[in-house]
């Protein structure tokens, strides 16, 4: 994939590993999927999840430590303590998302998820989790490349492409009006 290959033995220029060493198990993820549905309390997560409590504390203070989860006093009762999602937490939704989906895709039984997750405006189910490129295109596996960054913008034409930075969550894109222009 690409022209240039990315050094596997090295963990500390890919943002892959980092990511890993934060949320790669199983009981983050729990933790994290009960936050996105309202989740805030230890008790509540010792209790929805089925965890044990050592663990459930040890996965808790991780997040917390990397910045996913922050702990606050209740408003209502300050000796209690929630934990609540940071900005950084939420941006860890596409990705559970993806694997979400991945798992009712290729899981080893059938799924029919209830409730459904939906879109707030139509309140249809989401589509799946795609790669957009900067200006909005779903991208697949063979669109995909790895260059140096130096090279970054430089299409294999000798044009430099422009980077579209107009773009924000929840806006739609005309592809038919994208391609005239182009």
């Amino acid at each position: 994939m690409g022209e240039v290959r990315e050094s596997l033995r090295e963990l500390i220029d890919c943002g892959l590993p980092q990511a890993l060493e934060v949320m790669g198990e199983r009981w983050s993820f729990m933790i994290l999927r009960a936050s996105f549905n309202g989740l805030k309390h230890f008790e509540e997560f010792l209790t929805e999840l089925g965890i044990a409590r050592n663990i459930l504390s040890n996965r808790l203070a991780k997040l917390v430590d990397h910045g996913i989860l922050q702990r606050k006093p209740c408003e209502d009762d300050r000796r209690k303590i929630e934990y609540r999602l940071t900005e950084k937490g939420f941006d860890l939704l596409p990705a559970m998302i993806a694997l979400r989906q991945w798992g009712q895709k290729y899981g080893s039984e059938f799924v029919a998820e209830d409730p459904v997750l939906v879109d707030e405006h139509d309140r249809l189910p989401v589509g799946p989790v795609s790669i957009l490129s900067h200006d909005g295109r779903i991208l697949g596996h063979t669109d995909l490349n790895l260059i140096k960054r130096n090279d970054v913008g430089k299409r294999a034409d000798g044009t430099v492409a422009n980077p579209r930075d107009d773009l924000a969550t929840g806006d739609v894109i005309d592809m038919t009006q994208l391609k005239a222009t182009r």
